[in-house]
């Protein structure tokens, strides 16, 4: 009777689960003891007795990584020795007895697979094979030392490789064998080798080489569609990838060195064949990023054919002409989506990279009038390049910008149809039109004059596409960066800066109607710099010119509660702040008319603080009022501290009694003392420093005036500052008399009295202590 599994595994197997068994019904039994134990606390909880089984230790590695590892580590030695053997020991054995061991080791090494796979021992069986490979490599390198020591290098290595591709490929393809992993993908490395040193040897130059790198891809890439192994599918992609994008990059070089035609067209030819191995890949497996290589290739080979016949200046353009014709695959329905989609990309990538060029001539006329801000009307330049360029030079071959960015609007404006991004596309079409047009003056060297009106048309065209286009942002983007580079622009003459600033208020206040909450406030700013600008035309003094720029602030109080739009209101506003502060700043030369500056900034914002949204604008006013009055004090060289005080201490002082009136709850401290404290405290310090008398007698009767007022309606806060000062300005004015009296009395008196005085107090304490008490209760009761 035939036992499955056999008698000896299954007693085994038993074994294994009584002992399970065992142990399982011992750990039941003490937790039952334990458990009765619990119930009767009495009685002593019995411990659990016995072995307790432990857990089987866990391997540290699986019996295939084992496994693995030694038959890597056994190859390896093995090739080891007998590369020993071959480099070492090869000069010891004659002519037969090299071929006889190298011979005998090699077909030993390459049948040893077969019985190994038969007994089902694969890993080992791919060892085996390795060590194979790697001896026929030997037997290649050993050949070439002793038998064929005339042929070169090169077409050796060329023959070889190719041999031992065949080889290997051959030995890999045969019945049993073919369930190795190793000898395929090894033969396709080795045909890697073949026709790059082929090349070599013919001394075929940099174009035979990039040839032989693409055409040694473009196998890969065939092996790699159709072939079924993953691991030679795996092999073969890394092969495409990394000799296609050697020889891509050889190929661009030899396009971009090209010194003549025929020399460009060989480099395209380079080109246009990696594109078509990149695009039948794409083919197949519908790969989008092929397609875009591919798209990208292909106006690269183009261009750079053309490029030596043309200008160097043409080049971009050249290349981004290529570039838009690969949308004509937007009308070629039979081809695949992915196809057209990467074909699309490729031609968007080559665009972005011809506006990426141009991006420098257009900076330079944006930003290149700010340097007018420090040679203000230093006089008209020659035309309007000299115009943007000043303290710069000009960016070569930037005559074909223009061409450039209006061949990219157009494609935006007519070639995009898809309703996601058609409304993209023109807003890009709309702002690359304006910098075509705000390049053209400086390219074609327009007068200064020309230069302002073509800039000043942009602006309006922007702003009025603003206006009344939907989707506005693009557009008043453009107006804005626009406006500001025709304001800095027209600085370099004194008429030019009166005129394009008053039409520049002009246009952005006449678009307030809709785009308020941008426009409104840019016309603020506009009108700032043209009332700076008229009071210096005028040769008014700085500080004049502020009482002009204060028409801003003036006119922004009145405008923002007038607004229809809520969202202008709060940009309004911040433009009128920042031209009051302007006016502040220009005004600072000259203290009396800081003064009224101040003042009439405080009446700007007194009047905005009217409205119940901008009360807290009201503390600003008073702060306004209060810096205008001490600055016209100090013009009056007022140097009495009262002068300054006062003006606080009463408006601080009917503010406390309002609110002490409204809630009686509120503190005294918070209700008085800031405004007390702000006279009080600058007079005492000044009436210690003055000799004279009138200010320490005025000085008491006021803090007396205030204690006085303080006990009356008994409020802590008066009575105890209006004291303090009181009782401080008595001993200055005392001070003097008791250093009199110190000075004639004997040396032991003030200490006779010191110690009468201590005793005095300590005789007296308890009864002191009782009347604090009762002074610190009646404080305590009063506000």
């Amino acid at each position: 009777m035939t036992h499955i599994p056999p008698p000896a595994e299954e007693l085994r197997l038993l074994d294994a689960e009584l002992w399970q068994l065992d142990a399982r019904r011992a750990q039941l039994l003490a937790r039952r003891a334990w458990l009765v134990a619990a119930l009767q606390p009495k009685w002593p909880a019995p411990q659990p007795t016995g072995p307790t089984p432990d857990a089987p230790p866990r391997p540290e590695a699986s019996a295939p990584s084992v496994q693995n590892v030694l038959l890597v580590l056994g190859g390896v030695l093995l090739t080891v020795a007998a590369m020993v053997f071959t480099l070492v020991s090869w000069g010891h054995l004659g002519i037969t007895g090299r071929a006889l061991v190298l011979g005998a080791v090699t077909v030993a090494a390459l049948a040893a697979p077969l019985p190994l796979l038969k007994r089902g021992l694969r890993s080992t069986a791919e060892s085996v094979a390795g060590l194979g490979l790697a001896l026929t490599v030997l037997d290649a390198v050993a050949l070439h030392g002793a038998v064929f020591l005339e042929s070169a290098g090169a077409p050796y290595t060329a023959v070889s490789s190719a041999l031992l591709a065949g080889v290997w490929a051959a030995y890999g393809l045969l019945p049993r064998v073919r369930e190795l992993r190793l000898p395929r993908p090894a033969a396709l490395v080795a045909a890697q080798l073949p026709l790059f040193f082929w090349a070599i040897a013919a001394n075929a130059g940099s174009y035979g080489l990039t040839a032989a790198l693409l055409v040694t891809a473009g196998f890969d890439t065939a092996v790699a569609l159709r072939v079924t192994p993953r691991s030679v599918r795996v092999v073969a992609a890394i092969g495409a990838y990394g000799v296609g994008a050697l020889g891509v990059l050889a190929a661009g070089w030899l396009t971009w060195t090209a010194s003549g035609p025929s020399a460009a067209a060989r480099a395209a030819a380079l080109l246009l064949l990696a594109s078509a191995i990149a695009l039948g890949a794409a083919w197949q497996k519908r790969w989008l990023g092929l397609v875009v290589a591919s798209g990208l290739l292909t106006v690269a080979a183009l261009g750079g054919a053309a490029r030596p016949a043309l200008p160097e200046l043409w080049t971009v353009p050249v290349h981004l002409a290529f570039g838009i014709a690969l949308l004509a695959a937007l009308r070629l329905d039979r081809l695949p989506d992915a196809v057209r989609r990467g074909l699309i990309w490729a031609s968007a990538a080559v665009q972005a990279l011809a506006l990426l060029w141009a991006l420098p001539v257009v900076g330079a006329v944006v930003v290149g009038p700010l340097a007018w801000a420090s040679q203000a009307w230093t006089g008209a330049p020659s035309d309007a390049r000299a115009a943007v360029t000043v303290g710069m030079t000009w960016p070569p071959h930037a005559e074909a910008v223009p061409v450039v960015l209006a061949a990219v609007a157009g494609v935006l404006a007519l070639a995009v149809r898809d309703t996601t991004w058609r409304p993209r596309a023109l807003a890009g079409a709309l702002g690359l039109s304006g910098a075509t047009a705000l390049t053209l003056p400086a390219e074609l060297e327009l007068s200064y004059a020309a230069g302002l009106l073509v800039q000043g048309a942009v602006t309006i065209g922007a702003l009025t596409a603003a206006v009344f286009l939907r989707r506005h942002r693009t557009a008043l983007v453009l107006a804005l960066v626009t406006s500001a580079s025709l304001a800095l622009l027209a600085l370099a003459s004194q008429t030019a800066t009166l005129i394009v600033l008053s039409g520049l208020v002009a246009l952005f206040t006449a678009a307030s109607w809709r785009l308020a909450p941008f426009t409104a406030p840019t016309a603020l700013v506009y009108g700032t710099a043209l009332a700076g600008a008229t009071g210096a035309v005028t040769n008014w003094s700085p500080a004049h010119t502020a009482l002009l720029v204060l028409v801003i602030p003036a006119a922004a109080a009145l405008l923002a509660p007038r607004l229809a739009d809520p969202k202008a209101i709060v940009p309004v506003e911040a433009a009128g702040a920042a031209a009051g502060l302007l006016a502040i700043a220009l005004a600072a030369t000259d203290v009396p008319l800081l003064a009224t500056v101040l003042a009439l900034c405080g009446v700007i914002t007194a009047g905005t603080a009217i409205r119940t949204d901008r009360r807290p604008v009201g503390y600003a006013a008073a702060a306004l009022f209060l810096a205008a009055t001490w600055v016209r004090l100090a013009a009056w060289d007022v140097g009495t501290p009262e002068a300054y005080t006062l003006p606080v201490t009463i408006p601080a002082l009917l503010v406390g009694v309002l609110r002490h009136r409204r809630d009686p709850r509120i503190s005294s401290w918070t209700a008085y003392a800031p405004g007390l404290a702000v006279t009080l405290v600058p007079s005492l310090v000044a009436a210690w420093s003055d000799p004279h008398w009138e200010r320490p007698l005025l000085l008491g009767m006021a803090a007396l005036s205030v204690t006085l007022a303080g006990a009356g309606h008994r409020l802590q806060a008066p009575l105890l500052l209006g004291g303090a000062v009181l009782l401080l300005d008595a001993l200055h004015e005392l001070a003097p008399y008791i250093v009199q009296v110190t000075d004639a009395l004997p040396r032991w008196v003030p200490p006779a009295l010191a110690g009468v005085l201590l005793l005095a107090l300590g005789a007296t304490y308890e009864h002191r202590l009782r009347d604090a008490r009762r002074v610190r209760n009646i404080l305590t009761r009063m506000h």
